[in-house]
This record gives structure tokens, sequence and C-alpha cells, in this order.
């Protein structure tokens, strides 16, 4: 079965909803997300703990699965950004990206010549280990890899225009609480100042036609933000849908049992 790429998905404001895995990488978690009808997978190496080893193995599992996946990364820097793309990672998210320079060094570090600086690394991971003439295999993995920055900064929101507009850059993704601590209102997401950032961000994708993506921790909100303008819609995280589940199950089992 043919299922659509990131970049695709991006072009397109139909919904597109995805899981976040921060702690369960096993092989046969992109089949487990495609039976649940995810659209796409976002994987963690900010936060997680995991190495780019594990994103390696990851990657074909989601490959495997028909499932496209997004890597954030747990930087700006070349060698983090680099690295994910030659293991195979379709989709790189930036954490912090804070100015439109930023930005244009983040496509310079995920895209080969003519577009960006990335160092030429061919018949590896990425590319599916195939032959080929070398021109072709650049702008194949430029047009494939697909780019989200994420905006979780005052800063960023500010200048959120600015980055929107870089060439290459193909969705936004606000990080909520990050952002909500750099506004210096921690977990206040009805705030004015959070709101106000949450409207330019907006604002800014859809002026520039990019995609726009958050985590959303209930159906509700994921709803509530899709009609807001927010197409990538990354419902809840592997370990709190395990964990709040298998709660609701023993509170259950708990009270029939002792009443």
């Amino acid at each position: 079965m043919t299922h659509a790429s990131l970049k695709q998905m991006t072009r397109t404001p139909e919904v597109k909803l995805g899981h976040f895995i921060v702690e369960f990488a096993t092989p046969g978690i992109g089949h487990i997300l495609r039976q649940a009808e995810c659209d796409f997978a976002l994987f963690d190496l900010e936060h997680s703990g995991f190495s780019f080893e594990t994103v390696k193995s990851a990657t074909r599992y989601f490959e495997a699965a028909g499932l496209p996946a997004i890597v954030r990364v747990p930087s700006k820097e070349y060698h983090h950004i680099a690295r994910a793309c030659d293991v195979g990672a379709e989709g790189i998210m930036i954490p912090m990206v804070n100015t439109a320079a930023e930005a244009k060094s983040v496509v310079d570090c995920t895209k080969y010549h003519p577009d960006g600086r990335r160092g030429v690394a061919l018949s590896v991971a990425h590319d599916a280990y195939g032959l080929g003439p070398v021109p072709e295999k650049l702008a194949a993995a430029n047009e494939r890899t697909t780019l989200f920055c994420q905006i979780e900064t005052a800063e960023g929101a500010e200048n959120v225009d600015q980055i929107a507009a870089v060439r290459g850059i193909d969705a936004l993704w606000i990080g909520h609480f990050d952002l909500s601590v750099s506004l210096g209102i921690p977990g206040q997401f009805d705030h004015p100042n959070f709101l106000k950032a949450v409207e330019r961000t907006i604002a800014a994708a859809k002026k520039h036609r990019k995609a726009l993506g958050r985590l959303v921790p209930s159906t509700e909100i994921g709803i509530a933000l899709y009609r807001q303008g927010f197409d990538f819609c990354c419902y809840s995280g592997d370990v709190w849908v395990l964990r709040d589940a298998l709660a609701a199950a023993m509170t259950t089992l708990r009270k029939g049992c002792t009443t």
C-alpha cells in the first residue's frame, strides 16, 4: 500500500494525526501506530535519551509499516541534524528556532548542493543503500527531507513571520510548554500573551502556506486546534497513553473487585 509522504502531507490542509514516541522504540512500533490509523510518528531525541543507533533502527520499523516519521533532534547543531538525515529520517524537527537566520542554517544542514551545505553520504541508510546518478540522488534527498521548525520561545514567536518565509522550511510547530515558560507564564495556555504568540504563528503559517503542528493532550483540544489552523495534530505520547489507559483499567478492576 502506498502512503503519502511527509512532504505531500505538508502541502495539503487536511488533518494529519500522529503520536509521540519517547520511550517504546520496539520493532513493532510502526505497525502498532499504523494499525491505530496514525498518519505519522514523532520520534523524540531531545528528551527521550534515544541514541542515533536507536533512530537508525526505529526508522526501519516505521518504513516497514509505511508510516512517515519525524525525528526531533536534540539541538540546532549540524552534527545532530545531518546525522538524523543520514540514518534515514524523513522529517526533521528542530527545537527552539528563534530567527530567520537560524532557520536558514537548518536548511543548510539538511539540504545537499545547491540548496544547502549538507555533507554528501550516498548508498547509506537515507537512500536505502541504492545506486544511481549523484545529481539525481542529491535532488531526491532534498525533495524528501521535510523540515519542521519549533516555535517555542518568545523570540521565535516574535520572529515567526520571517522564519516561515525561509525557503526550505515546510512546517511550523508550537512547543507550547517551552513557549509559555519563555513568555514567563509557565503552563498558562489561556494567558493573553500566550494566545497572542499562537495567533502570530497561525497567521505566519497561513501567509507563507506552511503546515502547522502541535502536541495535543486530548481529543477535544486537538479538534479545537485543528479548527484554528493546526493541521498536524500529534496526540499524546506512548508513555502517557499506556499509563492513563492502565490506570483507568486498574481503578475499574480494583473498584469492582473490592465492592
